[in-house]
């Protein structure tokens, strides 16, 4: 089955047959002048072989392409980092998972988070949290370390202390009435959102149910600063480094702010939310 990390290579190698082709090299004389196999060439123009930035570097240079060079090595990083397996990530339940992002948060300065249908992780209370791992053991069929791997969830929000860091926060409003964990779960939830309207370096905004559909609604995403993107699938987790699609999500992250409400408008409808429980 050909996955997001195939089709990035293979795009990646019809650019640089095109830059091959600019150059009036063949492959074989392409691979003489770097003292490579022709197959080399062959297996990267096909996408059955991801470069190596040497490789990109010693292919521009050959190519008097060098202008070019920036962008394949964000390329490439983008295909070793973009897709990777929920079954070999969870493959010892959540907790280790949990790590991984507490240490990409330590990095960041600027969050922009879109969620449509649950709490974000970073504004989660332990017991929300807890439920949602639950599902996430349950759906995938991981172990289950749920507790543990919430209570690691809720030591990386140590990152909302820093008043350095921004946070933009954007969830649907669907997921003030996604019913998890129950009703007293629920409730702790959402007074743990108003309490966070008070924060002022994080901005948190309601997309309404009514809003207009002025941007495809697919998954939820993370940007971080702006130098990743990383959303969720059944499947898998990808990560994108590429310049391109990062420039992308944040034109979506603009149109969904547009739409959202902020300040005393959020406010009311999260009320509303934690009174129809």
């Amino acid at each position: 089955m050909s996955t997001t990390a195939d089709q990035a290579r293979t795009a990646l190698g019809v650019l640089l047959r095109d830059i091959r082709r600019d150059a009036g090299l063949s492959g074989t004389q392409l691979a003489l002048r770097n003292g490579w196999r022709p197959s080399k060439v062959s297996k990267i123009e096909h996408g059955r072989q991801t470069p190596t930035e040497a490789d990109l570097s010693s292919w521009c240079a050959a190519c008097h392409a060098k202008d070019q060079l920036p962008d394949l090595i964000a390329a490439v990083r983008s295909i070793e980092t973009q897709y990777a397996e929920w079954r070999r990530i969870l493959g010892t339940g959540t907790r280790r998972r949990q790590e991984a992002s507490a240490k990409v948060y330590e990095r960041a300065r600027l969050f922009r988070i879109w969620e449509p249908a649950v709490i974000p992780g970073l504004l989660q209370t332990m017991n929300y949290a807890t439920a949602v791992l639950s599902t996430t053991v349950d759906f995938l069929r991981i172990p289950d370390d749920a507790e543990e791997g919430a209570r690691v969830r809720l030591e990386r929000q140590r990152v909302l202390a820093d008043e350095d860091r921004r946070f933009h926060v954007i969830v649907g409003e669907q997921a003030l009435h996604t019913n998890v964990g129950g009703h007293e779960v629920m409730s702790e939830q959402l007074r743990r959102l108003l309490d966070l309207l008070k924060f002022p370096h994080v901005r948190i905004g309601v997309l309404p149910l009514g809003a207009p559909y002025r941007v495809p609604l697919h998954n939820g995403f993370w940007i971080l600063d702006d130098t990743l993107v990383q959303f969720d699938t059944y499947s898998a987790e990808l990560s994108l480094v590429r310049p391109d699609e990062i420039d992308l999500y944040g034109r979506a992250f603009e149109r969904l702010a547009a739409l959202a409400v902020y300040g005393a408008e959020a406010r009311k409808l999260i009320g509303t939310a934690f009174e129809k429980i």
